[in-house]
């Protein structure tokens, strides 16, 4: 009892965790809103999952990080398995039923658990403990090693094919090396490199479209036709592959300034028949019932929940959850930018949740474990760590 008790007493301490909290809940709110205003039996549903994501939320909270990064190889490593076992063949579609083209979830009768979603947590937390204490990253050789182990859940996730949820993973371990202290230099050649492989891909779709389906499935390379199409004025695609980002751009734009309200924003949506509204449209819905000042106060609940990631970050001494926080940070922000470009158009549709806010159990509930483990990291006693953090090239000796 009496070690309970300052445990319980600083995991209540006010923390920047609790401005992440604050904002997670605030979105998820809106989230539910929004999605009664398509469908009130989704919403219904998402009310459940919040209860599911809050004990999460608690049970994250629990565990020491130290635990946490021991466990975090072995969390990845069931990942993986869970990835595998849905693009195996033979599986059963009532097992791993197929949805919008792709092999993503497991159906366990109460509930369909999304791997993806969960490969996005643990490959965080096991490339924190990973990098924690080394050097070898300060070499561009040495970040083979890294991006190695991200290939495995990527490729995985690419063969259910989900694009969208295979982007994340790239910008989030850029950040984290970044932050562990690799060379800006090497950094920059590494994003240079993948923009040329982007250009080149999309180059090929028009030039060699036989070249372009190596990397790019057929679908794929319509959807940045498409997106080529809507920003030239194209009308082309308009009515096919064209027809949900258009519809949402629509939404987007007649929203104006104070939106419409649930009345009127609820017939508007059904009337334009926008594809997954409650889903990866979601924000679409926001704007067009709430207006601008709606959009702006999202973007405004991104951007507190990122910056009390990053002060968690700043004030650890513990090498393992500052490179959580920066990871977790790193997620959020290129999740949500993904999806509100998707949206008003400036990317081709990714199949991407907007965080917190979309419709899903497997997404809201691995949301809220960030909350947790942001929580549990930020109610630390700060203390030194037993070997140096992060190891940077050693001084030059001074001439003579």
């Amino acid at each position: 009892m009496t070690s309970t008790t300052p445990r319980l007493a600083r995991l209540l301490r006010i923390t920047a965790a609790w401005i992440a909290l604050c904002a997670a809940v605030g979105l998820t709110l809106i989230g539910i809103k929004a999605i009664g205003t398509i469908d009130p039996e989704y919403a219904a549903k998402q009310r459940v999952w919040c209860m599911a994501a809050l004990l999460a939320t608690v049970l994250c909270m629990m565990p020491r990080p130290r635990v946490v990064g021991l466990c975090s190889y072995g969390l990845l490593l069931i990942t993986l398995g869970l990835l595998a076992f849905v693009i195996l063949p033979g599986v059963p579609g009532s097992i791993v039923p197929r949805i919008n083209s792709a092999q993503s979830w497991i159906d366990l009768r109460v509930m369909r658990v999304q791997p993806s979603e969960l490969a996005k947590i643990a490959f965080v937390l096991a490339m924190a403990w990973y990098l924690r204490h080394r050097n070898s990253y300060r070499t561009l050789r040495g970040l083979l090693i890294p991006f190695g182990i991200m290939f495995v859940p990527v490729a995985l996730i690419l063969r259910q094919p989900d694009l969208g949820t295979s982007m994340l993973f790239p910008p989030t371990l850029l950040v984290m090396l970044i932050a562990a202290g690799a060379k800006l230099r090497h950094v920059g050649w590494l994003i240079a490199t993948a923009v040329a492989i982007i250009v080149v891909s999309v180059s090929a779709i028009y030039i060699a479209p036989r070249a372009a389906g190596m990397v790019l499935r057929p679908h794929q390379q319509m959807r940045f036709k498409a997106m080529i199409s809507q920003i030239t004025n194209d009308p082309r695609y308009d009515d096919t592959v064209n027809y949900q980002p258009r519809k949402a751009k629509q939404l987007v734009g007649s929203g104006q300034l104070w939106g419409y309200g649930a009345a009127k924003s609820a017939t508007l949506t059904r009337a334009h028949r926008l594809p997954e509204a409650h889903n990866d449209m979601i924000f679409a819905v926001i704007v067009n019932r709430w207006g601008l000042i709606g959009g702006l106060v999202i973007l405004a609940l991104y951007a507190a929940m990122v910056g009390s990631f990053a002060m968690i970050a700043a004030r650890s001494k513990d090498p393992f959850t500052r490179l959580v926080m920066v990871g977790f940070g790193g997620l959020l922000f290129t999740q949500a930018t993904i999806n509100i470009a998707v949206n008003i158009g400036l990317m081709p549709v990714t199949g991407i949740t907007l965080p917190f806010v979309s419709y899903g159990g497997s997404s809201l509930v691995t949301m809220f474990v960030m909350i947790g483990l942001s929580i549990n990291f930020a109610s630390q006693k700060a203390r030194s760590p037993t070997r140096p953090s992060f190891e940077f090239d050693p001084p030059e000796p001074a001439m003579a």
